[in-house]
């Protein structure tokens, strides 16, 4: 049947009025927390000239849309409370239920400030029981990017509360933030959660802000051209086609089923795990490995329901237990854990077969995780040890992926703009590591990117607070350069930025993995800074111990600091000072503390230049503290005379 001039007329009358309609940005929505103490700025979308109003309070307010179909309406400032209820009448109606006024904070980064509670589920169990508290809430930004047009809106998003059912979505570092300044002030919090994994400071910048990094502008322009950026996509798309089919089409192993039971493994060798693949066969190539191993199982524990714990597997894994598969995990960050049903496990041998992708010939599994099954009742099947092994296929390294979601200017376009309308409370910051290859440029970057910010929200004086980048990597005994102290010195240097804070993380860190579980600590050391300088809290000591002063006296250097008001805390022997002449040859330093004070010296510099503290990847269990538990910022220190 032809459709009629009728049906046309309604398509196109119905398609003109839900153009034409009221429209909200989506963090002004049910659930939402708007800034106490400032003018609120409600706003949205409708046709030019149309006449829009808004009702809070018992009051009304008008509005008519612009040109650009905007319109806009200030409510003056309100005390912390709530709930309340908004309406918002043009050619439809809308209604934002269950509206809070508390204080909201910006939490952005990369992927230790998006890590969410689920990640970190093993480490703080009981927030999946009791974590409840309607006055904390989370928008989460969608991840997107635009290098074209600074954006007025996000695609999707929506306000949560906590509870024992979302608290897995919220941001564990945002989280604990929150949790701390409510304890504190019990007003309601409002998180905005603007993080991507991976994400470097340049692309959380304005184009203007960019005009001082030419080599980064460079890049935004070649990402305009969609067909460009297509290329990219095609690119990204053949190379992992490509390299997979060939992975799969010769992996002995996924041929010949290896995973089954009755796999003849006579010819397959044996190795300690977990370890890296370099620590026992330096031949080794990207490709498929197979490990196996065969485990006991008790009576009690036949049947029951278990959790698999493979720490952190480089590249990816898919897990057989008994021949069934049980899970997979498609990169190496996440930590391994799977769900192993109870009729799985019986009595008396078991077996476990993995099979590892590796794309670049360093995979393995990385020590100093757990490699365990654990039953309901905390008993465990220790997996570490001797395992079987045997090559599937070797294939040519696989070509890098290029992240388009990581270049400059476009997230700032998609996931920071919108929100500018938006008034907030202030800003809290974790990222680094992936500016840690260039740290030389952090400080600039940092500087550029939060008087962006604070232009953008029209307040020069929003505080930014911001995580120094914790220990990672192997820790070695004697000095030497490292990119990652060399950010840390980047990031101390911008507290020459005002409004700015510093959490110190350097105590907290984990040698093998990037995203250490302790996102409790990080939280709560945020919060030290704004419930100081936001909320009042004079007596508060929001820092470890950071140079003040420092004198020298032939070849003995004396340290003096801030945020010592109750000394430093008493060790046999502090670590990680080490001293240098001119030639910059840095040697451990003898110390001695002195009241608030430290003194270093060396027989082997008799006119020391440079001091510093704790610079390494990994300066393992660092012991330089406040009396009141906080770490001090490491630093790198030119002499003056």
């Amino acid at each position: 049947m032809k459709p009629t001039i009728l049906t046309y007329l309604f398509i196109v009358f119905f398609s003109f009025n839900a153009a034409s309609q009221v429209r909200l940005p989506k963090y002004i929505s049910d659930g939402m927390v708007l800034q106490r103490d400032k003018p609120i700025k409600i706003w949205g979308f409708a046709s030019p000239d149309e006449e829009v109003i808004v009702r809070f309070a018992n009051k009304e307010y008008a509005s008519v849309s612009t040109t650009d179909s905007i319109w806009s309406v200030t409510l003056p400032s309100q005390m912390a409370g709530g709930p309340h209820n908004i309406s918002i009448m043009g050619s439809n109606q809308l209604m934002v239920k269950n509206v809070l006024i508390g204080d909201v904070w910006l939490c952005s980064g990369q992927s230790n400030m998006e890590l969410p509670i689920e990640r970190l589920k093993d480490a703080y169990p009981e927030l999946y029981r009791s974590a409840r508290n309607p006055m904390i809430r989370q928008f989460n930004v969608p991840k997107e990017y635009d290098f074209n047009i600074e954006k007025k809106d996000f695609s999707g998003g929506s306000w949560i509360e906590v509870s024992p059912l979302t608290i897995k979505d919220f941001s564990g570092v945002a989280y604990f933030f929150a949790s701390k300044v409510f304890e504190s002030e019990k007003i309601p919090i409002g998180l905005i959660n603007s993080a991507l994994g991976g994400s470097p400071a340049q692309s959380w910048i304005s184009e203007e802000g960019l005009k001082k990094f030419p080599e980064y502008l460079d890049i935004v322009y070649k990402y305009r051209d969609k067909k460009y950026i297509d290329s990219i996509k095609i690119y990204n798309d053949r190379r992992y086609r490509t390299w997979y089919k060939k992975l799969n089409e010769t992996d002995e192993g996924l041929k010949n089923l290896w995973q089954k039971s009755d796999t003849d493994r006579t010819s397959w060798r044996t190795v300690n795990m977990p370890s890296l693949w370099s620590s026992f066969d330096l031949n080794m190539k990207p490709g498929a490995i197979w490990l196996h191993k065969t485990f006991e199982v008790n009576k009690k524990n036949a049947n029951q329901a278990a959790r698999l714990f493979l720490g952190c597997i480089v590249d990816a894994d898919s897990v057989y237990i008994n021949g069934q598969f049980v899970g997979t995990t498609s990169y190496q960050y996440p930590p391994r854990k799977y769900d192993i049903p109870e009729t799985l496990l019986r009595q008396g041998l078991n077996e476990i077969t993995i099979r590892v992708i590796d794309e670049n010939g360093l995979g393995g599994f990385v020590k100093d995780k757990p490699y365990e099954l654990v039953f309901k009742d905390k008993s465990r099947i220790n997996l570490e040890g001797e395992w079987q092994y045997k090559v599937g296929c070797e294939v040519v390294k696989i070509e890098p992926h290029v992240f388009i979601q990581w270049k400059p200017l476009g997230l700032y376009n998609a996931m920071i703009h919108p929100l500018f309308h938006y008034p907030i409370k202030g800003m809290l910051w974790y990222q680094g590591e992936s500016n840690v290859g260039k740290p030389q440029e952090y400080y600039a970057l940092m500087d550029k990117l939060i008087s962006n910010w604070r232009e953008g929200w029209n307040n020069p004086d929003l505080p930014f607070y911001y995580v120094q980048l914790a220990n990672f990597l192997e820790a070695k005994e004697m000095p030497a350069e490292s990119n990652w102290a060399a950010m840390r010195q980047q990031q101390l240097d911008m507290l020459r930025i005002a409004h700015t804070g510093m959490a110190v993380t350097i105590d907290i860190g984990e040698w093998n993995d990037i995203h250490p579980l302790n996102k409790k600590d990080v939280g709560e050391r945020l919060a030290l800074h704004a419930l100081k300088n936001q909320y009042a809290k004079k007596n508060i000591i929001i820092s470890g111990p950071l140079v003040k002063k420092h004198d020298v006296s032939k070849n003995k250097v004396t340290l003096k600091f801030d945020f010592v008001q109750k000394g430093i805390k008493k060790v046999n022997s502090l670590k990680y000072f080490e001293l240098a002449g001119d030639d910059k040859k840095f040697v451990k330093a003898n110390t001695v503390i002195k009241g608030k004070t430290i003194v270093l010296q060396s027989v082997q510099i008799a006119a020391p230049r440079y001091v510093r503290y704790a610079w390494a990847d990994n300066p393992e269990y660092v012991n330089f503290f406040n009396t009141e538990g906080l770490p001090a910022s490491p630093f790198e220190l030119k002499l003056d005379f």
